[in-house]
Formats: C-alpha cells, sequence, structure tokens
C-alpha cells in the first residue's frame, strides 16, 4: 500500500467541486472581517445572571424575575439568546411552567 501513488489531475472532482475552499466573502453579510479595517468581530461572552447576583431559588411566584425570559409569542428564550447557564435554565423552565399553569405568565402571545 505504502508503493501505490496516487494519480495527480487537474480535474475537479466527481460532485463538480474542487477540494480548495473558497476565500471568505467580503461585503455585507459575508466573511469574518467587521469592516474596512479587517477587524474579527467580537462578541462578549453572555454570563449567567443568576450566577453573577447569587440567586439561588428561581421562584415560579416572582412574574418580574421570570418576565424577561419569555418571548413575545410566549415561547421560552433559549440559553445561547439569554446568557443563562445550564442549572439555571432548567431551574427557569420549569419556574416559567409552573407560573404558566396558575396563570402567572401567558401559555401564547397575542394573536395578531
Amino acid at each position: 500500500m505504502a508503493d501505490e501513488t496516487r494519480p495527480t489531475s487537474t480535474s475537479s472532482a466527481p460532485d463538480g467541486h474542487s477540494g480548495e475552499r473558497r476565500p471568505p466573502r467580503s461585503g455585507p453579510g459575508g466573511g469574518r472581517e467587521g469592516g474596512p479595517g479587517g477587524r474579527k468581530y467580537f462578541r462578549r461572552k453572555k454570563v449567567c445572571k443568576f450566577c453573577v447576583e447569587k440567586i439561588d431559588s428561581i421562584n415560579y411566584k416572582d412574574v418580574r424575575l421570570l418576565a424577561p425570559f419569555v418571548a413575545e409569542s410566549g415561547k421560552i428564550v433559549p440559553r445561547r439568546l439569554s446568557g443563562v447557564c445550564t442549572p439555571h435554565q432548567r431551574r427557569l423552565s420549569l419556574a416559567i411552567k409552573q407560573a404558566r399553569n396558575i396563570a402567572l405568565l401567558p401559555f401564547a402571545g397575542r394573536a395578531a
């Protein structure tokens, strides 16, 4: 097997694509450059609100605390958008579901 050689051809792959990667697009919506300076886009790491403020218990009766984590449509905001850590997201979703069951929070948003 070590003696075998691969044929070198200049033709493209069978699927019509060559093995080379294209450079990133420039302009709006493409590439990683942030502007004319070519800086890369920096997104700040989201930190858990509950860890920072040292909130141990998430109570289903505290609507002011739960409301920002429910979207207008009534859905629970996901971790990647809210920045909440995994254990707190689990407790948060349970508290939101309990608050919905006793009508403190809506199951669905307003119908348009």
